[in-house]
């Protein structure tokens, strides 16, 4: 490995958008080529990999690793981005739940399952990034894309409208769908409310430097 071959995980903090990340890397290294492994939503936090270097031709690779999140889910209100920076779209009576009614839910989203794209996201169509066409005020076709899902538990639940998930899956889940989905099955509406990615394969909270300790990191060969 050189200085310039380098494969790193970061704790994105809330608020930021997973380039933000790189640019702030890049300034403080001075190194200009530099990926990152898999876009966290800006109001997300959690571990995201960067690849200096040589190590960017590993980005597809690295892309494909499994991924836990733990994911906080309200319930009884929709908004547009599904996720608590959206506007309000919806709103419904939620139906008197418990933990067991919860779970009896979630095998139907384990699995390989068929996802919807949200319109607030990445993913281009017809060379435009669905995000932007949404910003515009404009609603696309998406088609249903195959993910899967490892592992769908529920961890905690706060009556009557909060419930906290914890996720394993592979490349190209939208958890925000997840969630929503999970909502309508339960009979009413939902929003992610706070998402934090713990892990991508094997780089884990614990692998993951923070903003504040990257002010000191200096990349050198090992």
């Amino acid at each position: 490995m050189t200085a310039i071959d380098i494969i790193q995980p970061f704790w994105k903090p809330v608020g930021w958008t997973s380039f933000d990340v790189v640019k702030k890397i890049r300034s403080l290294t001075k190194i200009r080529k530099v990926g990152h492994a898999g876009t966290l939503d800006p109001f997300a936090e959690g571990v995201l990999i960067l690849c200096f270097g040589a190590a960017t031709k590993r980005v597809s690779e690295l892309m494909k690793l499994e991924k836990e999140y733990m994911a906080w889910l309200r319930l009884g209100i929709a908004t547009d981005t599904l996720d608590l920076t959206g506007s309000v779209v919806a709103e419904r009576r939620i139906p008197r739940l418990s933990p067991a009614a919860i779970k009896q839910q979630l095998p139907a989203f384990t699995g390989q399952i068929s996802q919807i794209p949200p319109m607030y996201s990445a993913l281009k169509v017809g060379g435009r990034r669905l995000y932007q066409l949404a910003r515009a005020g404009q609603t696309v076709e998406r088609k249903p894309r195959p993910v899967v899902v490892h592992t769908l538990e529920l961890a905690d639940w706060r009556p009557p409208d909060e419930l906290q998930l914890r996720v394993v899956c592979g490349k190209g889940t939208y958890i925000r769908v997840l969630a929503a989905d999970l909502a309508t099955a339960l009979g009413t509406v939902g929003h992610l409310i706070q998402l934090t990615r713990n892990r991508v394969g094997p780089y884990d909270q614990t692998r993951a430097l923070t903003m504040k300790q990257a002010l000191q990191w200096i990349p050198i060969a090992t």
